[in-house]
């Protein structure tokens, strides 16, 4: 799925669990860094997400998008992925390890 991908865009957004600004972009081409994001992914399920979202993340083979994924790390009490498969909404769980790897593509990306 997702692992096939040969890069990553990631959105973070304020931080607040609101959509409506995008604060910084990062682009992941490292396939182990790719790999590495799809099995975060790929956690336990968790419940849906009704607790805003901290970012999005968008893979792409071949420069088109085959998974948008949304995602909240910023609520202790709501960390999770989400996105779309067969016309219904997933949630799964966005783990300590998956929250600083995120952070940390977010430090070290370019304004």
């Amino acid at each position: 799925m997702v692992s096939n991908s040969d890069s990553v865009a990631i959105n973070f957004y304020k931080g607040d669990g609101t959509t409506d600004t995008v604060v910084r972009v990062s682009i992941l081409r490292n396939k182990k860094e790719i790999a590495g994001l799809a099995d975060f992914i790929e956690s336990g399920t968790t419940k849906g997400p009704k607790c805003g979202y901290d970012g999005s993340l968008h893979f792409f083979k071949n420069d088109a998008v085959i998974k948008d994924v949304d995602f909240r790390m910023n609520d202790a009490a709501c960390m999770h992925f989400s996105f779309v498969m067969n016309g219904k909404l997933y949630a799964t769980k966005l783990s300590a390890a998956a929250k600083q790897f995120l952070q940390s593509v977010n430090k070290t990306s370019n304004p």
